[in-house]
């Protein structure tokens, strides 16, 4: 299986690093390129929300992306985003539907139901050690 782990410093665009690393193994496996954009936005958005609600206090965020399926058979992307933060409840989540949200008084905070529109699945796990993001794209 092919991989490749990041340790990014929690500092402005090093998203940008993890979703060009994103793009570039979408091309390998042939993702089409509409699917590309949405994994690359999905990193984004759940890289941001590490930086920004994580209160981590080593500043940083693992992610490791991960083939799915085998060299002369990749079935799609997998993107595990962690980090060392205070955690959060997933279910506490209020998570507007679209409609809702161009309408509500804050245009931010809806980067999960951003990120679960875009992927496949979606799996959240959160503590008081950290949270851990894993998203997956077929092809």
């Amino acid at each position: 299986m092919q991989q490749v782990r990041l340790t990014l410093p929690m500092i402005p665009n090093m998203e940008l690093t993890a979703s060009k690393t994103a793009c570039a193994m979408g091309e390998q496996i042939g993702l089409s390129p509409d699917k590309i954009d949405e994994v690359q936005m999905a990193v984004v958005e759940a890289c941001i929300n590490a930086f920004e609600h994580s209160g981590s206090s080593d500043r940083e965020v693992r992610i490791l992306l991960q083939v799915l399926g085998t060299d002369d058979q990749p079935r799609g992307l997998q993107i595990t985003i962690r980090d060392a933060g205070v955690g959060f409840s997933p279910d506490k989540i209020t998570r507007l539907r679209a409609e809702e949200t161009l309408t509500a008084p804050r245009k931010r905070g809806h980067g999960l139901r951003i990120i679960d529109g875009l992927m496949d699945e979606v799996d959240i796990q959160s503590d008081s050690e950290g949270t851990t993001v894993v998203m997956r794209k077929m092809r």
